[in-house]
């Protein structure tokens, strides 16, 4: 089966092949690494840019037995595609939709006093408990509660599952530095993690699930998958640092490949300046090729002059600089026919680049790569 999100008459200007089967695949293959921890799969920025609906589908099919998403209205569109069972939601901000959560079961995150006084008055106007999971900071400083508020948090929550306005159904933290190995950041939030969780079990939390294991960690640190980890990135396929392992040695296999067709080639002399600013120049006569994608379609401006794509079975690099819906690559004089392909990147088995090659010449991490390409990109979802 595939889908798409549209429906063209003509070939595609371009497209994001999205393999489910693989992702399908990598969820096995982070089930088995995760032993009898259960497997949230997370979904958020539209799957990391691979289509919130389908790949979450798949992730259940393969037997991921929790969604995850940073904001609610992520969560409430999944729930409104039919999308069964345990989701949770975790970047709120006052005024949310709190209601709506909670009418549409989601468990949602509470890391300080004033979420949890919204969620349990929304959970009276509802008329029903609100499933809530407290969110420990063990050392990342972003969203979570610091250890000296923690007492006076899981106090008042406890308070509000007495009144029958909440359960609290999960306690959880997130790492730092679990994509660097070694660093000493990981066992400090581990240890803080068990005391905070310590400490709400000691005075009557009886959470479900105590999480706190990302992809990293799934992969590579055990003693930290508790009830349930949580795989983002790795479920598309994709390594969350180098220093940890490529994709295949983790058996996992990249999810989407991003492709266009050749909109033109022509031949060119010597000296003949190339894309704004003359970055570049051609050395001698040659062929350009155009490929019509831009940084509106979300390819970094950063790769500029160096970002490889693959076309007739040749790497070639961006020459000059990425404009808004089109960059060009020197084709040697080779003369492709408009409408070849041309592949930015896919799993790196077919000679074609990888995310993680685009990562590397932007000065980024391949989680951006991925997340960042645009809408005007049609997902083409295969292997359904």
């Amino acid at each position: 089966m595939n889908e798409t999100s549209a429906v063209p008459t003509a070939p595609l200007r371009a497209r994001a092949e999205i393999d489910l089967g693989a992702l399908r695949a990598n969820v096995r293959a982070l089930r088995a690494r995760a032993g009898g921890a259960h497997l949230m799969a997370v979904v958020k920025s539209d799957a990391y840019g691979h289509g919130a609906v389908p790949c979450a589908r798949a992730a259940l099919e393969a037997g991921a037995t929790w969604l995850g998403t940073a904001t609610p209205e992520e969560a409430l569109a999944l729930r409104a595609a039919g999308l069964p069972g345990r989701i949770m939601c975790w970047l709120w901000v006052p005024g949310g939709p709190w209601r709506q959560a909670i009418e549409a079961d989601l468990d949602v995150a509470v890391s300080g006093m004033w979420a949890l006084r919204e969620v349990t008055e929304a959970a009276r106007e509802a008329g029903r408990s609100a499933r809530v999971q407290l969110k420990a900071d063990t050392g990342l400083g972003r969203n979570g509660c610091q250890p000296e508020d923690w007492p006076e948090l899981v106090g008042a929550a406890l308070e509000a599952e007495a009144a029958g306005l909440v359960k609290v159904t999960g306690l959880w933290s997130h790492f730092a530095c679990a994509d660097e190995p070694g660093h000493p950041s990981i066992a400090a939030q581990l240890d803080r993690f068990r005391e905070m969780v310590a400490y709400a079990e000691e005075r009557g939390v009886e959470p479900e699930v105590r999480h706190i294991a990302n992809s990293p960690a799934t992969l590579t640190l055990p003693e930290t998958h508790f009830d349930l980890v949580r795989t983002g990135i790795a479920m598309y396929g994709i390594s969350p640092s180098p220093e940890l392992g490529t994709p295949a040695d983790f058996g996992l296999r990249p999810v989407m490949t991003l492709s266009a067709s050749l909109a033109l080639v022509k031949r060119v002399p010597g000296g003949h300046g190339v894309s704004y600013g003359h970055h570049y120049v051609t050395p001698g006569e040659t062929t350009l090729g155009l490929v019509p994608l831009g940084y509106a379609d979300g390819i970094p401006r950063h790769a500029s002059g160096g970002g490889p794509v693959l076309i007739d079975g040749k790497l070639r690099t961006v020459a000059g600089r990425v404009a808004m819906d089109q960059f060009v690559v020197d084709l040697g004089g080779d003369e492709p026919e408009p409408g070849t392909q041309a592949v930015l990147f896919g799993p790196g088995d077919g000679g074609e680049p990888t995310a993680e090659d685009w990562a590397q010449v932007c000065g980024t991490i391949a989680y951006e790569i991925v997340t960042r390409i645009g809408t005007r990109v049609p997902r083409v979802h295969v292997n359904g």
